[in-house]
């Protein structure tokens, strides 16, 4: 793999816990808005911009990316980010409920995910990419990292070892009660060195972040067609973690209605096709099991995959949709059936079972989580993940890295430091 350091743009360290915040695409303009009040420095007014105009405006219209380059000029002129002269890579560290994840701030190059050397395992939707691809041209700068990992290495171990015992550049402690710690390393060869040895890498969050990026550098090489192959608007920015370290969490499932369904007639449907009793526990212990929530209360379902069958369809997902919910409920695609709703393992199963006994859903189903193995197995074969297969807890928080495309320097130029 290929990776590059970077002139980063990133918040003064006294800063970045007012100017860091959530992801773009976790929070709905409505939470951006309140998360935003009264903190002009917070970076969702460059990757969430519409809260800064009318209610009503689209999240797609010109005035909305206007509106995000002008707020990171502000950024920019006023102190509120700074520019690094010194191209470097960072490692990040992001602890949380007693574990830690190190990940490797860095470049990567868009040729890597065209050829697939950065794999995929998940469809994009095209208004998505076109949206985040305006952002980025409009800003000429990718403002929120792709999360990737890559199976363990020893030498990025070791490099991990050796570059987190000096005095972090930054440390803070979120509101969601992620503390987050960041080592600036300039000397970067041997991070280079280190990574030509492993083989590829894999998108865990961030599809709609990695197309945009090779569709915005498309379009700088059709504008700069005598810009050579490393020019800066090639290489994206991502943090790079070891794949042991990554925390996932289930993706739950919510069901509104059983249809045709009696809870009894379900529950003796599904007697058929697996094991079922009551129990106690809300919460799978491996893969295969489903805890089910009804009105008379918990079930625990037994599902046997078929050693057989392909990385997709031995997952968790695909067998809950193929043997329970198209058969017997009539969800024939779970990402159009609007009686299917998704609900992030972050949010635990008390809400399931809470939805079902306030009447608003009709069963809630509490899935085991997706390993990391089984996600990169799938992105081996070249297949897709089902829907909401995964969610990786903490998140990456947005403003800490900025990456600049630098779209006008010309060759041996000093780096723009707008």
């Amino acid at each position: 793999m290929r990776i590059k350091p970077f002139h980063r743009i990133q918040p003064h360290p006294s800063r970045a816990s007012t100017v860091s915040c959530p992801p773009y695409d976790v929070v709905t303009t409505k939470e951006a808005r309140e998360l935003a009040e009264g903190r002009p420095d917070s970076f969702l007014h460059v990757i969430r911009p519409e809260i800064d105009l009318p209610d009503g405006v689209a999240f797609n219209e010109d005035a909305v990316y206007q509106q995000a380059a002008r707020n990171l000029e502000r950024f920019m002129s006023d102190g509120t980010l700074v520019r690094d002269e010194t191209p470097s890579i960072a490692i990040y560290r992001l602890a949380w409920e007693g574990r830690s994840q190190y990940g490797i701030v860095c470049t990567c190059h868009v040729d890597d995910y065209e050829n697939g050397s950065i794999k995929k395992h998940e469809k994009t939707r095209p208004d998505k990419e076109d949206d985040r691809t305006r952002h980025v041209l409009t800003l000429d700068a990718h403002t929120g990292p792709l999360m990737l990992t890559f199976r363990d290495h020893e030498q990025v171990d070791r490099r991990l070892a050796l570059d987190t015992t000096g005095r972090p550049s930054v440390h803070f402690k979120s509101p969601d009660g992620v503390t987050h710690t960041i080592w600036t390393v300039t000397d970067t060869d041997p991070w280079i060195e280190a990574f030509r040895d492993v083989p590829e890498l894999y998108i865990a969050d961030g599809h709609h972040r990695a197309a945009s990026a090779a569709r915005a550098a498309a379009r700088r090489r059709e504008e700069r067609p005598d810009a050579g192959p490393d020019a800066e608007f090639n290489w994206f920015l991502g943090v790079l973690f070891p794949a042991s370290q990554l925390n996932v969490l289930p993706y739950n499932r919510l069901v509104l209605d059983l249809g045709e369904h009696s809870e009894s007639d379900l529950l003796e449907h599904l007697a058929t096709i697996g094991r079922i009793a009551p129990c106690e526990d809300a919460t799978p212990d491996r893969k295969g099991v489903f805890c089910l929530a009804l009105p008379s209360g918990w079930h625990r379902l037994e599902l046997d995959a078929d050693p057989a069958a392909d990385p997709v369809s031995r997952l968790d997902a695909a067998i809950l949709q193929d043997r329970v919910l198209a058969p017997l409920l009539g969800i024939q695609d779970p990402r159009t059936d609007d009686r299917l709703q998704f609900v992030g393992g972050i949010r635990g199963t008390d809400v399931l079972m809470e939805r079902v006994r306030n009447g608003s859903a009709a069963l809630g189903i509490s899935m085991h989580p997706t390993g990391i193995t089984d996600m990169m197995d799938v992105s081996d074969a070249d297949l897709c993940m089902p829907p909401k297969s995964t969610w990786f807890e903490p998140k990456l928080r947005s403003g800490l890295f900025i990456h600049a495309m630098d779209s006008n320097r010309q060759d041996n130029a000093p780096p723009v430091t707008t």
